[in-house]
């Protein structure tokens, strides 16, 4: 693994484990914008792998259609869907915190997909 993706797949880490403590407390915005920002830290880590640098969302959401195009079967893009509707959520809070969970949930589930690209 290259130190540029480490350093992501650290974020990606600290992010997750940021967002399951806002969920346990509650605090389901703050929780939203975690998952979301883990999952932006897992595509750019996979990026990274490949020399590619993303800097703005459009590339990072970019990145995530090429790999789903490539790789079909992963669903990635749908599943990175929830980690943008949870980031909508962080400005809006009016997700019910079920849906939270839930979209939390997808998003973990995108992360562990993600890792095959490590």
């Amino acid at each position: 693994m290259t130190s540029r993706a480490g350093h992501y797949v650290r974020l990606n880490g600290k992010y997750i484990r940021d967002a399951e403590d806002l969920l346990a407390t509650g605090d389901y915005s703050q929780a939203s914008e975690k998952f979301c920002g883990a999952a932006a830290e897992i595509v750019k880590a996979a990026a990274a792998q490949r020399g590619t640098r993303l800097v703005a969302h459009k590339s990072i959401e970019a990145f995530v259609s090429k790999l789903d195009d490539e790789n079909p079967e992963l669903n990635l893009l749908s599943d990175f869907e929830s980690a943008e509707t949870l980031h909508v959520n962080f400005y809006e809070d009016w997700s019910p915190p079920e849906v939270v969970r839930k979209r939390a949930e997808a998003v973990k589930r995108f992360i562990r997909k993600m890792e095959k690209f490590l």
